[in-house]
């Protein structure tokens, strides 16, 4: 089975945990690392090349968006999702603004979301 490496960027660690514990449910999926700001983000990024990066749209110093452009416009650039607690309808204009591959709220994040958005992204 392959494994999809996994980047996990919030700055609330009751977040990080739930997401991680998220990721190490579903099958196919591994944490690689964490992040707690778009700039630890962008670097962590570079340093670890994961295929998905679990954004949140909330952080201090650059936001999710901006962070999400820079992941972007690199050349082996991850797939990124955005997580936000934003209604679902604020989700599409995120990912205009951003290149992500989705956008999925909090709360309704789990295995099977996780899943789907990977699947939709890379195929």
């Amino acid at each position: 089975m392959i494994l999809v490496s996994v980047l996990i960027v919030d700055d609330q660690a009751p977040f990080l945990r739930a997401m991680s514990a998220v990721i190490e449910e579903t099958d196919g999926f591994r944490v690689v690392g964490r992040a707690g700001s778009g700039e630890e983000a962008v670097v962590a990024a570079r340093a670890l090349v994961p295929d998905l990066v679990l954004m949140d749209v909330n952080l201090p110093g650059i936001d999710g968006l901006e962070a999400t452009r820079r992941l972007r416009a690199r050349t082996s650039a991850p797939v990124v999702l955005l997580l936000s607690t934003y209604d679902e309808d604020v989700g599409a204009r995120f990912i205009a603004e951003c290149g992500a591959a989705a956008y999925v709220t909090k709360s309704a994040f789990g295995p099977d979301r996780l899943r789907e958005a990977w699947t939709a992204a890379t195929t």
